[in-house]
């Protein structure tokens, strides 16, 4: 049997010089902020974190999400980023062979003082156990630290290191020097700091370094085991959902329609245009309704509601930008020191609260829609609301009171949280008894918190609450829309699907809303969108979604066990009707699948795969015998099953 911690050789290659390989298949994967995620070699990815870091005493900073400029150009990526007043260029490019070139510029804009910038590398520790364990080449200082589990600084040039747990070898030639340690966070990886420079910056001076870096070893082939546990049924899953919040009047429309003429969508998010609402506190702007003067950004976000409605799609309406006299301050439209968005008027919260039921019930009235939920968007970091938990807590009691006394059968969304990290926001609210009659769901978007403990806390929220989960926004990277390139990329679309997948099978929401499916975030390719001019058409990101949402609506989740790595799975089922869906993402190389657990009324299952080659590929029907279903999944894909 294949042993993961003991046969899986992973070579990697550090060199100043750049060194020639064969060519062949080599794909480095990235986060668009620049930092390596793994090498893709022989189908298998080899599966390692890079950052760039700074060092201030015990301090450190690194390149992280949301200040970059991405980048890709054939076989090569660029991400521009910046520490401070250090700004960092970053090229990748695939020399083949299971090898990547890596050049680091850094310009002082500023004189900046540190103690040193390195490279750094975390090795994961499932992988790599406990660190570095053998030497060769190194000092006998370097081997006693090692050998004894402690850091180590000092020179390497030469060395070679080897771990026990995945045979790993890494060779440095002529660096200055190295630090090797264990992780202080949860995870133990163990760290490799390889010095790019010490005794800060200069302004005007430039540093630039050339790094190759290369990984092979054993592939994971090995056939992988589901298990299939139908006496445990868990929360049920409308399907896939979408935003529809408008912003582009030249091409929104014709991504909505394709979207909805071709996806089957369960759950709907769109905005209350509140600025544009009610300007002035003390104007009634149903009268402006009812002489036909709306603001064309209300008209067509009561339009948009509209056709969500008239499809049978529940739909949750959102306010992002609040008119001047509902809040205090001026209107912060873009961060200030790291603060976003303005408290709310609690002088204006009676007018506040009015002014949305108004909206909510001319919608009804004039357009024949009611939105099943109201939240304000990610009030939590302010974007661009800005209140506290305790104030989300008063808020809920308060809207939620008014909108009962009113008819308003509007519940309060509790949450709609920037992302998954922040759950700490909706404690209060979650445990004030008053605040529960309002509170019709909970909801938070999935930009980062992707660990499993972090997704827990949503799952046991809404148990507590007994009330459905949401992914009010789902994505994987928030800042995508200022480097579009990366949507076409294989990787992203991968990551995507996959982080879904995750929340299913741990979360159990009722629906995830893909951000978006308007030209925002375009599901779609050309057409205009981001300066692309092919016709319009489907990318990989379409059919991941088309295919998840081709899910049977209202199946329960159920408990799904994989005996390998690099797959993630998610079941859904109803025993009453005798329906199952799977979906399953592979990271990893082709490999054939054995499902056992399989209800006795299920004979036959149809298999439908996307890859970046295949766009949700229908495949024949699986034959089901004695519980049993054997198939095989791609290489890089998603996969789903349904039950016939």
């Amino acid at each position: 049997m294949f042993d993961i911690k003991c046969s899986f050789t992973f070579f990697i290659l550090i060199l100043i010089s750049t060194i020639t390989f064969l060519k062949a298949t080599a794909q480095p994967e990235l986060d668009p902020w620049g930092n390596i995620t793994g090498i893709r070699h022989k189908s298998q990815l080899f599966a390692f974190q890079s950052s760039i870091r700074v060092q201030r005493g015990n301090n450190f900073i690194s390149t992280v999400q949301d200040h970059q400029h991405y980048q890709r150009i054939g076989e090569e990526q660029t991400v521009n980023t910046n520490l401070d007043s250090l700004f960092i260029k970053e090229v990748y490019t695939d020399e083949g062979g299971g090898e990547i070139k890596l050049v680091i510029t850094i310009n002082a804009h500023a004189d900046y003082k540190f103690d040193a910038a390195y490279l750094c590398l975390d090795l994961p520790a499932a992988y790599f156990g406990s660190g570095i364990q053998r030497l060769s080449g190194a000092s006998d200082a370097a081997k006693r630290y090692l050998a004894a589990g402690q850091n180590y600084d000092g020179p390497a040039s030469g060395a070679e290191f080897k771990s026990n747990e995945r045979d790993l070898t890494i060779k440095f030639n002529d660096l200055e020097t190295v630090r090797i340690r264990k992780d202080n966070s949860n995870t133990g990886d163990p760290q490799l700091f390889i010095t790019l420079k010490r005794n800060g910056f200069s302004k005007g001076e430039t540093l630039q370094s050339a790094f190759s870096i290369a990984a092979d070893g054993e592939v994971d082939r090995e056939d992988i085991d589901l298990t299939l546990n139908t006496h445990v049924q868990g929360r049920q899953f409308a399907g896939l959902g979408g935003n529809f919040r408008l912003q582009n009047p030249k091409y929104d429309q014709e991504v909505i329609d394709y979207c909805l003429d071709n996806i089957p969508v369960a759950f709907g998010r769109v905005e209350l245009p509140w600025r544009y609402w009610q300007p002035v506190e003390h104007m009634d702007p149903t009268a402006a309704a009812k002489a036909g003067k709306l603001n064309p950004a209300v008209k067509n976000a009561m339009q948009m509601a509209r056709r969500l409605d008239s499809m049978g799609v529940p739909f949750i309406l959102t306010a992002w930008f609040p008119p001047n006299w509902a809040i205090v301050g001026k209107p912060n439209m873009v961060p200030v020191k790291g603060i976003w968005g303005n408290p709310l008027n609690k002088d204006s919260l009676n007018a506040s609260y009015k002014s949305i039921a108004d909206y909510i019930l001319c919608l009804k009235k004039n357009y024949g829609a009611e939105p099943k939920y109201f939240s304000f968007n990610e009030s939590d970091l302010g974007v661009n609301v800005r209140i506290s938990p305790q104030e989300e807590d008063s808020f809920i009691k308060g809207c939620g009171a008014y909108f009962a006394a009113h008819g308003v059968k509007t519940k309060m969304l509790l949450g709609d949280n920037s992302n998954a990290t922040t759950w700490h926001f909706i404690d209060i609210a979650m445990n004030d008894p008053a605040a529960k009659p309002y509170i019709g769901a909970i909801s938070f978007h999935s930009w980062s918190g992707y660990d499993r403990a972090t997704l827990q806390h949503w799952t046991d929220a809404a148990a507590k609450l007994n009330v459905p989960l949401l992914v009010g926004e789902g994505g994987y990277d928030a800042a995508a829309y200022t480097y579009p390139e990366v949507f076409q990329d294989p990787a992203y679309a991968l990551n995507e699907i996959n982080l879904y997948t995750r929340i299913i099978a741990i979360c159990q929401p009722m629906s995830i809303l893909q951000w978006q499916l308007t030209a925002d975030y375009s599901p779609l390719v050309g057409g205009g969108i981001f300066g692309d001019n092919d016709p319009l058409h489907p990318g990989q990101r379409f059919w991941n979604l088309k295919q998840l949402a081709s899910t049977p609506k209202g199946l329960f989740v159920m408990p799904l066990f994989v005996n390998r790595p690099d797959i993630s799975v998610a079941a859904l089922g109803d025993n009453r009707k005798s329906i199952y869906a799977f979906h399953l993402v592979n990271t990893g190389a082709q490999r054939k699948v054995e499902l056992t657990g399989l209800p006795e009324g299920v004979k036959q299952l149809r298999i439908y795969t996307t890859t970046d080659k295949l766009n949700m590929k229908e495949g024949g029907l699986i034959k089901v015998k004695h519980g049993k279903a054997k198939f095989k999944i791609e290489e890089s894909s998603y996969t789903s099953l349904l039950s016939q």
